[in-house]
Order: structure tokens, then C-alpha cells, then sequence
């Protein structure tokens, strides 16, 4: 597909007349506007007629699915990476910040707690999340004469996933009722024994151990467990390795139970005809017609477009930081000075993300190195090259918050032959 603009910005049917594209740009009758999807403007009046274009949208936690259809075919479909490092990156921010406020300014006065949230406030990243929708559906349109959104949402009773027996008063009594806190839930969940020892070590202090990182994984009873101070200490200094995993993570549940709706009503103040579907009827039409599952699929079956022809070419996108705004490393050297912590900008004519020419193939620097080695891959993590000289290279697009390649649906892991609808 070659995805067309009129003169004024304005989206058209797109063509897949590759011929007649070429020769609009060579009578200088258009010109290229975006190279990946590849999308060109008029610069000649045309009376740009359009059809009905429905916008199917897969929401998810990691990976979201558009599918856009017309009656009798699919003109655009991508897969988009999230960003899942925003709760890392806040937890290390907010722990420096505390320790620099510990060593700089020990005499201040706690600070008085008479900060609220803002009506319609979500955690950044959840925030995050929704924009990063919200920004593929505004993508979407830049380049189709979208006239309807379809949106998947969902609701998760977590309660009823760890016990599907619970009913009626019970949704109100947790599994921590009766406890002070979640150590002592912590303790008489472990019968006040040491999981690893099971008590052979003698020691009689015990200590509540986070399985996961307290920074990402939280205070949840199922990142916690019971251990004797012996063997808490042995295992902080490497002599023992534990062999108790986490509990069942209902994060991404929470993220989607709260996301989506936030999503599907920003939809809803952005456009005008935005509707929305259930995943049980997306996956009963997915197999109704005997497709394999992907999020390229599931919004395909969203949109609701079940005869129109799917495109064989799949674009696959991901969201990267812009920039690391962190300006030193957290270890002090020698002498108390601290060693600088951003690359720079630009080395050797390239930014990190910047898409490029690499062995005959298209790939993005992952990796740059000042000897002016280069580390090339794809958005899958497939490795182009780990190491190629900078003089090999040739710059296609410069970088962006959103990288986006495009792979043949019949060989595209995530999509994979044989899922058009008989």
C-alpha cells in the first residue's frame, strides 16, 4: 500500500499502483511525505473521495493491535511494542533523589503532606500506556480517512482468579483479613518457618524477604516470603540460592482493567463514532473463522470487516525513550568526583534508534561505540550485525520515539500464512 495525502494534509484512499505513484513523482505531481508506512502528498487538486474506513484496536499491557478495513479489504495493520520500564525508572529516580536529600539537606523539616491527585489521575505508567494508544490511533489517521473506531475492553475479576469459589460478602474479606499488616500475613502464611531451611538453621529471627525487587515488584504477599536472618544473609551475600518463585502477578490485569476504559473514554472526547467490543467476542470470532491468534488479528476481527481481503504486509513498531536524563552514575569515583553519565548526542553522525542501510538490509542502531563500531538490529531483537564500521552504514530516518518496519505478513512471527478468512 502507498498511503496518499492531498495538498492540504488531508488523508485519501490509499493505491496500490506503484506505477502511476512513480510517475506522479517524477512529473513532480507528488512528493514523499513518510517513508515507513511509505506515504506521499499531492500537489495537484484532487476531488478526494473516500470510503468508510473502520479502525480496529486490540489494547494490551505490552503489545497493541491495529487493524484498518474497508468492506472488501485491509489497507493498514501493525503491531506496537509498549514501554514496560516506566516503574523501574521512577523507583531508581525517587531512591537518589532520597538520598540526596539525606545527604545535602538532613536539616530540612519533612516537607507538609497537603498534595492531591488531580480528579482523573493515573499512574504514570498507566498514563503512559494510554498515550501510547492514544498516539498509534492519531498515527493511524495521519495517514487513512478513518470514519469509525472499534476499541476492545475488558473487565478482570482478580479476586475471582486466585479463587473462583468467592462469592457475595466474601469479595469484601481479603486474604489479609484480621492481619495488622502484610508481614504478619507473611509469617502465619509460612507457619512462622523458614522457606528454605525449614527451620534446620536453629535461628529463631525471622525476616519477610522480597522475591523480586521491593523497586518493581512491590510489597504484594506473592513477592514475599518467610526466611530465618541466617539464611536471609547468606542469600544477600550469594551463598544460597532460593528456589521459591513469586506468586501469580496480576499487574498486567490492573493495568488493563484501569487502561482501557481511560483509553476507550479519551477515544470518545478525540472522535466522534467510537464504539467498543469485548474480548470473548473477538476471540469467538477468531475462531469461528479459523484464524490464528496475534494482536494484528484480534484487531482485525475487531474491526468487524470479516470479508475484506488482509494485507499481506505487517508493520511492527515500538516506543524507546527520547533521551536518559540522568547526568551521573549512582557510584562515586575516587576523590568524590562522579563520572558523567549520557553518551554523547550524536556519535559519528548517528543517534541511538536512527534507522539505517546496513549488509543490504534495514535495521536500527541499538549499540554505538566511539571507535565508531555500531550495534545493528531489528524491532524483534533480531541482531543485522554486533559490530560494523559507521562508514558502512547509510542513513534512512533519523530516530523517533516510535520506530516502525515493515515485514511481510507470511514470514512476520507474529503473523503468520493462512489466517485470511475463506
Amino acid at each position: 500500500m502507498v498511503y496518499v495525502l492531498d495538498t492540504n494534509g488531508k488523508p485519501l484512499m490509499p493505491t496500490e499502483r506503484h506505477g502511476k505513484v512513480k510517475h506522479l513523482m517524477r512529473d513532480g505531481k507528488a512528493k514523499v511525505v513518510s517513508r515507513c508506512p511509505f506515504t506521499i502528498q499531492l500537489t495537484y487538486d484532487t476531488p478526494g473521495k473516500t470510503q468508510p474506513v473502520t479502525l480496529g484496536v486490540d489494547a494490551g499491557s505490552k503489545t497493541v493491535g491495529v487493524s484498518a478495513t474497508t468492506a472488501t479489504k485491509e489497507l493498514y495493520c501493525a503491531e506496537a511494542k509498549l514501554r514496560n520500564d516506566i516503574v523501574d525508572l521512577l523507583s531508581t529516580r525517587r531512591s537518589y533523589r532520597s538520598a540526596r536529600r539525606n545527604r545535602k539537606t538532613r536539616y530540612r523539616q519533612a516537607r507538609f503532606d497537603n498534595r492531591k491527585k488531580d480528579k482523573g489521575w493515573l499512574a504514570p505508567s498507566v498514563q503512559h500506556k494510554v498515550d501510547s494508544h492514544l498516539k498509534l490511533v492519531a498515527e493511524t489517521h495521519k495517514i487513512l480517512p478513518i470514519t469509525k473506531i472499534i476499541v476492545e475492553v475488558a473487565a478482570f475479576d482478580i479476586q475471582k482468579i486466585k479463587n473462583p469459589d468467592i462469592s457475595g460478602v466474601e469479595y469484601q474479606q481479603g486474604e489479609q483479613l484480621n492481619f495488622w499488616n502484610v508481614r504478619e500475613y507473611v509469617l502465619f502464611r509460612d507457619g512462622h518457618k523458614c522457606r528454605h531451611c525449614k527451620g534446620k538453621s536453629g535461628d529463631k529471627i525471622l525476616n519477610v524477604h522480597h522475591i523480586e525487587s521491593r523497586k518493581t515488584g512491590g510489597d504484594a504477599p506473592g513477592n514475599l516470603i518467610t526466611l530465618c536472618e541466617t539464611c536471609h544473609g547468606k542469600h544477600h551475600k550469594g551463598g544460597i540460592e532460593l528456589k521459591a518463585r513469586r506468586g501469580q502477578s496480576f499487574r498486567d490485569a490492573a493495568f488493563m482493567g484501569i487502561m482501557r476504559w481511560a483509553f476507550y473514554g479519551k477515544l470518545k472526547e478525540l472522535y466522534q463514532d467510537v464504539s467498543h467490543t469485548y474480548g470473548y467476542i473477538t476471540k469467538n470470532t477468531r475462531i469461528t473463522h479459523g484464524m490464528e491468534k496475534s494482536h494484528a488479528t484480534d484487531a482485525y476481527c475487531i474491526a468487524n470487516n470479516l470479508g475484506a481481503k488482509r494485507n499481506d504486509t505487517i508493520y511492527l513498531q515500538k516506543f524507546v525513550r527520547k533521551s536518559n536524563r540522568q547526568l551521573h552514575k549512582a557510584t562515586i569515583n575516587k576523590g568524590g568526583t562522579r563520572k558523567a553519565n549520557k553518551a554523547p548526542y550524536i556519535v559519528h553522525g548517528y543517534r541511538l534508534f536512527d534507522k539505517v542501510l546496513c549488509k543490504g538490509q534495514e535495521g536500527f542502531v541499538f549499540g554505538r561505540r566511539a571507535s565508531g563500531s555500531f550495534d545493528i538490529r531489528k524491532l524483534d531483537g533480531k541482531k543485522v550485525t554486533a559490530s560494523i564500521s559507521h562508514k558502512k552504514l547509510e542513513l534512512l530516518e533519523y530516530a523517533s520515539t516510535l520506530l516502525t518496519e515493515r515485514n511481510n505478513a507470511t514470514s512476520s512471527p507474529r503473523l503468520k500464512a493462512g489466517v485470511s478468512v475463506a
